[in-house]
């Protein structure tokens, strides 16, 4: 099979168009062309007159080989990878040596559920813990504290619970991590199988939606069960129980139990801690176990909202609405005078600005989409990065990773207070923003943010040189992308929960540096930014595991 890539077609092509196509990239008559499959489909719309659509596909043609030798100098022509998964390991031990070595899995975000799921497709049974409750449980107390029907639950929200933060999310399923051994496609075709729409394997940037991505989790975890591994709600990890390794002299400690929220103790010594960015107080229970851990960087802003239409026909012109372009999405990024850089992120066409606070008396903002993206906002973060001159406020000692902690709860905290008090978010026109004056109402841009909005003055939220960079960022994107001017665009406060503020360092296999037996992994961790390479990371994790298990089950340890 051959693979050709840059096949570039009008928007108002038909299927016919594509075969011809392929078949003068072949330069074979039609005859030879035994069957095509598409690969991926991506827009190039830098020329907005001229907008194209480009194809990538696999094809069977006869007389391959030939066909390869006489256009070997085509960059465009080469032969389809092979894209499938193989497990490194399977578990070959008996049920009772399972149940002693049965690795345990900490979170059940993107990076759980793929660490957990293949675990179990190796036939090791895992135990996935998770603090939050089951995403239908956990759908009625977001959507209830959203809509002021209930309070706010601590350990049921957007941030914890089945299925992690992406779960409320636009479901982005791209990513910018080198993927050599093709994991993304593994993880993409898991997905599909669990209740994802076929087309986010063929998409060049695909998504779920937050409804789609609610069916999707509970696929997941019925795969996990019917391949002997159990999933617990309601059950928070409150304590690492360690002991002191082997080695004569050695600073390293040795995973053997874990203390959980109702009492009991958990026998284990494999475990893939995969928490989530918001987990604050499980790193707080790390530092204090001296678990190796350093700072990462990160960013802080605000969300803004425009006109889906707008954007749209900023990205698209003429074409805006045409069935193949759907909602336009942006990327945007400035370096300011004063050394900061202001991007987007997070970008979600046709959504909402929804309360993302883990924590009672704090406001935190994010974006979601349906898989549709057809509400009438366009929602995106702006962020600065945190500079360590930021942090030293916050510091018990110079590199403190929890710094960036105490640094994100001040920022939600005062976002809790200009919001009066009632998780209700600080919002501001733009024009407001930019003049430097307080926002008295709002204009023709209606906030989607749940639970409530109040005018305020954002410039009371963040520090001044973020501040700054905003007020010359903004004007520098209305250049890029027409009508980002609006002036009733609306700013809300605060985002800080882009990544995580930490890394809990680990080495080349994927260990603890310090502490034998924990496998840190996914975005809370700080080796993932996102549902796929967070899920990727996941599978890294289950195979590191996976080969350990073997090595002790081969040498008679448990």
């Amino acid at each position: 099979m051959l693979r050709l890539s840059e096949l570039r077609l009008d928007l108002d092509h038909t299927e016919e168009d594509l075969e011809e196509a392929v078949l003068r990239c072949l330069r074979v008559p039609k005859e030879r062309l035994l069957s095509h499959s598409l690969v991926k489909r991506s827009i190039d719309a830098r020329r907005k007159d001229r907008i194209r659509v480009i194809y990538c596909v696999d094809v069977v043609v006869q007389g391959e080989k030939a066909l390869l030798r006489r256009r070997s100098a085509d960059r465009r022509i080469r032969r389809s990878p092979d894209e499938s998964y193989r497990f490194v390991a399977h578990a070959l031990s008996s049920p009772d040596d399972l149940a002693r070595a049965r690795p345990v899995v900490i979170g059940a975000g993107p990076c759980g559920y793929f660490a957990a799921l293949l675990l179990a497709q190796m036939g090791f049974r895992p135990l996935l813990l998770e603090r939050g409750q089951a995403v239908k449980q956990r759908s009625r107390d977001t959507f209830g504290f959203w809509r002021r029907q209930s309070t706010f639950k601590p350990e049921s929200n957007v941030q914890f619970g089945e299925g992690g933060a992406g779960t409320f999310s636009d479901g982005k399923l791209y990513s910018q991590v080198s993927d050599p051994a093709h994991y993304g496609r593994k993880v993409l075709e898991e997905l599909v199988k669990c209740g994802a729409n076929r087309d986010i394997l063929t998409r060049h940037r695909p998504h779920i939606g937050t409804f789609k991505l609610a069916t999707v989790v509970r696929g997941l975890r019925a795969q996990i069960e019917d391949l002997g591994g159990e999933v617990r709600f309601g059950c928070r990890v409150e304590q690492l129980l360690l002991e002191p390794a082997e080695a004569p002299g050695s600073k390293r400690m040795r995973i053997a139990g874990l203390e959980l929220s109702d009492g009991s103790r958990l026998n284990c010594s494999q475990v893939v801690l995969a928490p989530g960015h918001s987990a604050r107080d499980t790193f707080a229970m790390l530092d204090r176990a001296g678990v190796a851990m350093e700072r990462k960087p990160f960013a802080i802003g605000l969300r803004i909202e425009h006109p889906q239409s707008l954007i749209d026909r900023a990205r698209w012109g003429d074409a805006a609405g045409h069935q193949l372009l759907g909602s336009a999405e942006y990327k945007l990024v400035h370096h300011a005078a004063n050394g900061r850089c202001v991007y987007s992120f997070c970008m979600c066409p046709g959504g909402f600005v929804v309360g993302a606070t883990s924590e009672p008396g704090r406001v935190v903002t994010n974006g979601m989409s349906q898989h549709s993206r057809n509400e009438r906002n366009a929602n995106s973060g702006l962020v600065v990065p945190v500079f360590d001159s930021d942090l030293e406020p916050y510091e018990r000692w110079p590199g403190d990773p929890l710094a960036g902690l105490v640094f994100q709860r001040e920022l939600e905290s005062l976002a809790f207070t200009l919001g009066g008090e009632d998780y209700s978010a600080p919002v501001q026109r733009q024009e407001d923003f930019l003049a430097g004056r307080p926002s008295i109402c709002l204009g023709t841009v209606t906030p989607s943010y749940q639970p409530g909005v109040r005018p305020s003055d954002l410039a009371e939220l963040l520090p001044e040189p973020m501040v700054a960079a905003l007020r010359e960022a903004l004007p520098a994107f209305s250049r890029k992308l027409s009508g980002y001017e609006h002036p009733d665009a609306v700013l809300t406060g605060v985002e800080t929960r882009t990544s995580s503020p930490l890394r809990i360092a680990r080495d080349e296999s994927l260990e603890s540096l310090n502490v034998i037996g924990l496998t840190p992994a996914g975005e809370g961790a700080g080796f993932a930014g996102g549902i796929l390479s967070a899920a990727i990371d996941g599978i890294r994790a289950a195979e590191a595991v996976a080969l350990r298990l073997i090595a002790l089950t081969s040498t008679g340890k448990p």
